[in-house]
């Protein structure tokens, strides 16, 4: 896309602003286990509210393509369908956060927890989320999964067990496919 001309804004979250990685700190500190999973609700979509206002939305009005790791989708999986939130309370919460700002599409890397925990080991990363047991991991794929369900249109799902190569050309397609449709 950048080849092309498209201005293209890669971020992340939580993080993408000073806030974010603060509160990403936070969020991710193994020492931290006592956190409730409200607290862990509310802090993710300060961290959200402070990246769309300092850094998506500005980026948008450009027009810019945005391409962020993780949005509204992960705090759905992760807090409800993983934490047991309850659905309702985590889209309100979201409303406020980000006015139901969407993502035209969301890709999918699905990977059993397993694999994916095993390369995250692998990797040397370790934080709050790694030290979840491997239930809780699936609760959130399954939530993922569920998600794709709601919303076909906008998903792709991707086999993220396939050869790295493989897997970057089925995001290029699907990223093409989605561009050409707007």
């Amino acid at each position: 896309m950048r080849a092309a001309g498209v201005e293209v804004f890669t971020t992340f979250e939580p993080g993408g602003t000073e806030i974010g990685r603060r509160i990403r700190e936070i969020l991710l500190d193994k020492s931290l286990q006592e956190m409730s999973p409200l607290t862990e609700l509310l802090l993710y979509n300060a961290a959200r509210a402070q990246h769309l206002t300092e850094v998506i939305l500005q980026a948008l009005d450009r027009p810019a393509i945005v391409i962020t790791d993780r949005f509204t989708d992960s705090t759905l999986a992760y807090q409800c369908y993983g934490r047991g939130i309850d659905s309702k309370l985590i889209e309100e919460i979201d409303q406020i956060a980000t006015g139901g700002l969407r993502p035209d599409l969301t890709v999918l890397l699905d990977l059993p927890p397993s694999v994916g925990l095993g390369r995250n080991r692998n990797a040397n990363k370790t934080d709050r989320f790694e030290e979840e047991p491997v239930a809780f991991h699936e609760r959130v794929r399954a939530g993922f999964l569920e998600l794709s369900k709601m919303e076909p249109a906008r998903f792709k799902i991707i086999d993220a067990s396939a050869d790295p190569a493989v897997v970057t050309g089925e995001i290029v397609a699907a990223v093409k496919e989605r561009l050409s449709c707007h």
